[in-house]
């Protein structure tokens, strides 16, 4: 791998720490934040069967937990470049995101599930203004977007052991958790109150011309990450059904999903370090045939340590991925960042709502024709990021 030169911006030691102290900001509103999240997201497949949607259900409400937000994230982006006004957009996000998680223990149908999902993802308009400031903030853009996602995912293991917990110790039924799960979301809408920027415009011009004039290296690795989002589209429902259909009990599971999202929170900084020093595509490529590891694991393994070892593995493809990808837009992006991270997201979700219903599709047909259809994806994605010029 080729060694990439740093270069430290040249700012005051007083306006580095402020800007990093808004990151860490940042990463303390998303880890109160995705305690509440990650508290549904591990119960939100048992509940969408309680509640009588199947293995098509649960692939569509993965791909909308993305996809329907996906064009807001792009405006969310593109109005945080006219106005500059970036703190804001990120307040109102969370806000959202709160009231449709309260919403959520009220869904008598797996339809309203679906619409109050739906809804409490059109928070994430707040995603391309906050990577904005992240990536404004610092040279080191891998360890910080790292930073971030260790964060985001320290809540996530935390909030799957507390769910873990409250199933275990006191039978709560689903609709109480997430009552409790919304609660401490509450706590984001509080920690970004303190952020502290300064407005900066970066356009006057419409949306559309933003997007058009993004590079067009940058707009081929957009469509490179949207194919491998037809097979890492947010599959961690489907990894989570698939351990209850081997183990044959809902606790062993939950416990995986923490143990993928320990591993995801202790490796997302060091790669992130590894790909500031490295080239981004390299440490992209290996999260990639990592997961492609993944998705054969699946199909011919089935043992209780196998499973332990997948999904590890996949938190450790997480890791490499998510904070990567994105530090990978900023770098391509140009002035025009929370526009081009707007433009990442809406793919990205867009992609996913398909990728989701297809997946649910195979896996009703049987979970290994849907890992099979995964790892011809992955294996497609790997090509295509090759190509991708230096």
């Amino acid at each position: 791998m080729k060694k990439k030169s740093e270069g430290p911006l040249p700012i005051s030691e007083k306006t580095k720490k402020q800007r990093h102290d808004n990151i860490k900001l940042l990463g303390r509103s998303s880890f109160f934040n995705d305690i509440g999240s990650e508290m549904v997201a591990p119960i939100l497949p048992f509940y969408i069967l309680a509640l009588g949607g199947g293995g098509v259900a649960v692939g569509l409400i993965s791909g909308l937990k993305e996809g329907f937000s996906s064009l807001f994230k792009l405006f969310g982006g593109y109005f945080s470049d006219r106005t500059g006004n970036r703190k804001s957009i990120i307040l109102f996000g969370y806000f959202i995101s709160v009231l449709f998680k309260f919403l959520l223990g009220i869904a008598g149908s797996w339809q309203q599930l679906i619409a109050f999902v739906s809804f409490e993802r059109f928070g994430k308009l707040r995603d391309a203004p906050r990577d904005t400031i992240i990536a404004e903030s610092t040279a080191h853009r891998g360890r910080w977007f790292g930073f971030h996602k260790m964060m985001d995912t320290t809540g996530a293991v935390i909030g799957s052991l507390i769910v873990l917990f409250l199933l275990w110790k006191f039978s709560f039924d689903y609709k109480t958790i997430i009552f409790i799960a919304a609660g401490f979301s509450l706590f984001s809408i509080l920690t970004i109150s303190k952020l502290k920027v300064n407005k900066i415009k970066t356009t006057e011009r419409s949306v559309f011309y933003g997007v058009k004039s993004l590079s067009s290296k940058l707009k081929y690795f957009i469509f490179v990450a949207a194919v491998f989002t037809f097979a890492n589209f947010g599959m961690y429902m489907f990894l989570i059904l698939r351990a209850k259909d081997l183990t044959g009990n809902i606790f062993l599971p939950l416990l995986l999903y923490a143990i993928m999202n320990i591993f995801f929170a202790s490796f997302a900084i060091p790669f992130g370090k590894l790909s500031d020093r490295f080239e981004r595509k390299s440490i992209l490529l290996l999260g990639y045939i990592l997961f492609l590891v993944v998705c054969l694991g699946f199909i011919y393994f089935n043992s209780l340590i196998s499973l332990f070892f997948l999904f590890a593995l996949y938190g450790l493809v997480l890791a490499i991925v998510e904070s990567n990808q994105k530090a990978f837009v900023a770098d391509l992006a140009g002035e025009m960042k929370g526009t081009a991270h707007g433009f990442y997201y809406m793919i990205i979700g867009l992609v996913g709502i398909p990728a989701g219903v297809i997946a649910g599709i195979l896996w009703n047909v049987s979970s290994q024709v849907m890992f099979g259809y995964l790892a011809i994806v992955s294996i497609i994605s790997i090509i295509l990021l090759n190509f991708l010029r230096k």
